[in-house]
């Protein structure tokens, strides 16, 4: 399904007899529809360094995976629905016609509920956060341990593919910003060649498991018990994780946005339900990746104002600064 199809589809599918309606949202990977009830989701037909769903085969199989994946925490993953055009025009379901493409079923949940408008609205309290807390760590102690050993070089690499965006940093914030970012890199490596032991140690004491990949406040609806959904199904490595990298993400988010006391009350409350900061060096290992998460989203906002101009721009160009302020902010944790 290409784009022009997507729109077609949006505007005129059928489900269960009835028609969507004509709201749509779209990610750099996958086209979003929906009705009253229900949301559909379906892949873009795009092969990328870290994903392929390039032919109709894999995507079927890739939302498979999908709802498989987030089924392990989630119930409004529902199903697999082939998108058809038929003779009566585009449909969802088993009706005849030709299968363009597959999309994954989920219940519809309330936009209002979900966790990152609601910090910008200031509706999130003290008990929103331990529920969270209490929610992810359930999750965690069922997940599947992994043993794959640590790879220093996966580990190195992964930090340093910020140096790509160094002249562009320097272009759009200055010399220093683009120093900053080389001597983070070199701070890096001698992290990892120092600790590489405990990482490894971590691993064989199972704290490496099938994780979600990506908890941040945009994937999490903040209902009494809280909704996790959208977990990273298209690179097993992305979400085959140590549990402080999981949980570094949302934690590092909340301090960007600048709630540290949820972030320190997420952790607290998390750590009452699992063990996971075992020795003063975790606690290093638990600011290496948060200072890792701040790097990986100051690289992926550099790549989205490619394609943005004027405001946006500006907003991403904010949140680079912001993101770069944390990673010194934990390197100089860390160095004490």
């Amino acid at each position: 399904m290409n784009r022009e199809e997507f729109e077609s589809f949006v505007q005129t599918a059928r489900f269960n007899g009835k028609p969507l309606n004509d709201q749509m949202e779209e990610t750099h990977i996958s086209w979003i529809s929906f009705t009253k009830k229900y949301v559909f989701k379906i892949k873009k037909p795009v092969k990328l360094s870290f994903l392929d769903f390039s032919t109709l085969g894999k995507r079927k199989r890739f939302c498979e995976k999908e709802l498989m994946l987030n089924q392990r925490f989630s119930k409004i993953y529902l199903d697999v629905l082939p998108v058809i055009m038929g003779e009566k025009g585009w449909c969802l379901g088993k009706e005849e016609g030709d299968i363009v493409d597959y999309a994954v079923q989920m219940k519809r949940m309330a936009s209002s509920k979900r966790m990152d408008k609601m910090l910008q609205e200031n509706k999130v309290g003290k008990g929103s956060m331990q529920a969270l807390a209490e929610e992810v760590a359930f999750f965690h102690k069922k997940a599947e341990v992994i043993k794959t050993p640590f790879d220093r070089n996966k580990a190195k690499a992964l930090f340093n593919d910020i140096g790509d965006t160094g002249d562009f940093i320097q272009k759009e914030l200055g010399q220093e910003q683009k120093e900053f970012i080389h001597r983070s890199m070199n701070w890096s490596n001698e992290f990892l060649e120092g600790h590489a032991q405990r990482f490894q140690d971590r691993i064989e004491r199972g704290f490496k498991r099938d994780l979600h990949g990506d908890l941040h406040a945009g994937n999490i609806f903040l209902y009494q018990q809280p909704v996790l959904f959208d977990c990273i199904e298209f690179n097993d490595e992305f979400r085959q994780i140590d549990l402080l990298y999981e949980i570094a993400f949302l934690c590092m988010e909340l301090e960007a946005k600048g709630h540290q006391e949820f972030s320190d009350q997420f952790l607290s409350t998390y750590c009452k339900k699992i063990s996971c900061l075992e020795t003063d060096e975790d606690t290093d290992l638990y600011l290496y990746f948060k200072c890792l998460r701040a790097n990986v989203r100051a690289k992926v906002r550099s790549l989205s104002i490619k394609e943005s101009s004027g405001g946006d721009k500006n907003d991403h160009l904010k949140a680079i600064n912001i993101y770069l302020s944390l990673m010194g902010e934990y390197m100089r944790q860390i160095e004490g």
